[in-house]
């Protein structure tokens, strides 16, 4: 945790902005694998993290900005749970480190609750991801479930957004302690790939730095030779001579801040020709986005620029054509790269993703319904402090190739004749993490193998 200070002030300078009524913040509780005492690996709310920093399930809190009064409400543990558990801190003590001295036990939020609404208040609360806050919401607040996500305060929302966009100091401190974990977990990762290796393999040993480093993973590991499918979590493949692999992970600290890079490298020690070729045109793109990043250009931009510059790479290996401007405007380099250039990081991998991208990401503004653009989670212009990724990336999916060609789809501006060669090309992608700084941006963490030189390097070691 930070000092109880850094909790303090956060909740003061909440509570200044919205203004008045009562801030609802429910923390997590266990979430039961296939039966009650068989749970997943607890995570604890990061909303709740930023605001009293207590990594404990079955907590909830209130502060009551008119009576200037916050309370952490839980139960102590009995010695049925301390014989399980151990020895573990009382409410009380855990939210004194918090900067809280009020503490309730959990069945008293209810009555708290019901107190405050018979005096016509405002009850606060945050857009629901689980159900068992749902549910939680509608027994204390008395709505029906169906009608609990549709209530959620947006002052409460846009409040927290502009708070935790922010980084501080210290929590880009933490940032940077997770992403030179992640810095080497992908440098392992690409030293120990080789032919008849398995995708299971790689995954095994970049978790295993990740909790050597006291915290954990960040997300689900992406290590693949299928690089086309984004989002892939299968690691049943074996490696061969030839492929290229996909790595996209990251480490999370023990405060839960998180870490997010990509890399691409080939399972030979070096790469063939085309795999070059299509990694320097991602790499390209890369620098020109990096160098963008800075206050008050909108992130929209970068894409774009991004986007624009994957064009022109592959205008020059023969697979696009024409008017490159209008090809971008029209979302026919989404072919070839279908998500966004990045995303907010911080507690989160995409940071305050379940406050509403709407809102961390566009401040308000409407997203696009275009295919590729309207999977970008940042939009609206940077300010210092904000940290985020860059991640752009050349994907080659079959499926989709094969539809657009079919129904020729941007026949004026993709050149599917010499398309069809790359059918089973894979994907390559380059990610890493950085801070808005008043005159531009820092890229976070230790260095990282990053040019066909670089990585080729670390390949033949």
């Amino acid at each position: 945790m930070f000092e109880a200070e850094t909790y303090a002030e956060r909740r003061a300078r909440l509570a200044a902005s919205v203004r008045s009524g009562i801030l609802l913040f429910l923390g997590n509780g266990e979430s039961p694998m296939n039966y009650p005492d068989n749970a997943y690996p607890f995570r604890q709310d990061s909303t709740w993290l930023y605001y009293f920093g207590l990594d404990r399930p079955g907590l909830a809190a209130v502060v009551d900005i008119d009576e200037e009064r916050t309370v952490v409400f839980g139960d102590d543990l009995t010695i049925d749970d301390i014989v399980w558990t151990g020895p573990q801190p009382t409410i009380a003590e855990m939210s004194a480190r918090a900067g809280v001295t009020d503490t309730a036990p959990a069945g008293a939020l209810a009555g708290f609750l019901d107190k405050a609404k018979s005096g016509g208040r405002t009850v606060h609360y945050l857009p629901p991801y689980r159900d068992e806050h749902r549910l939680v919401c509608s027994r204390v607040l008395g709505r029906p479930v169906s009608r609990v996500d549709a209530g959620f305060s947006l002052a409460f929302v846009r409040a927290v957004v502009d708070m935790r966009n922010h980084k501080t100091a210290e929590e880009v401190a933490e940032i940077e302690r997770a992403v030179d974990t992640s810095v080497d977990m992908h440098v392992a990762a690409m030293a120990m790939v080789r032919p008849g290796a398995r995708e299971s393999d790689v995954a095994a040993r970049v978790t295993e730095i990740a909790l050597a480093a006291g915290g954990g993973l960040s997300f689900p590991v992406i290590a693949t030779i299928h690089g086309e499918t984004l989002h892939n979590h299968y690691h049943g493949n074996t490696l061969a001579a030839g492929n290229l692999f996909l790595l996209d992970c990251g480490a999370e600290t023990a405060m839960h801040y998180a870490g997010d890079l990509s890399s691409t490298f080939p399972v030979n020690t070096a790469f063939d020709s085309r795999q070059k070729d299509v990694y320097q045109v991602v790499l390209e793109a890369h620098l020109a986005a990096v160098a963008a990043v800075k206050p008050g250009r909108p992130f929209r931009e970068i894409h774009l620029l991004a986007c624009r510059t994957l064009a022109e790479g592959l205008k020059g290996l023969g697979l696009m054509k024409g008017d490159l401007d209008e090809a971008v405007s029209q979302g026919a380099h989404a072919m070839f790269f279908q998500c966004g250039l990045g995303h907010m990081m911080g507690l989160d991998v995409h940071d305050m993703e379940n406050l509403g991208e709407v809102w961390v990401g566009y401040d308000g503004q409407p997203k696009s319904t275009l295919f590729g653009l309207k999977s970008l989670r940042l939009a609206r212009p940077l300010e210092p402090g904000f940290v985020l990724t860059v991640e752009p990336g050349l994907y080659f999916i079959p499926e989709l190739m094969r539809r657009w060609k079919a129904d020729g789809t941007f026949r004026e501006f993709i050149c599917y004749d010499r398309l069809e060669a790359f059918a089973g090309f894979g994907g390559a992608r380059i990610e890493e993490n950085l801070l808005v700084t008043p005159d531009g941006c820092r890229i976070l963490g230790k260095p990282r193998p990053r040019t066909i030189e670089e990585v080729e390097a670390i390949r033949r070691s």
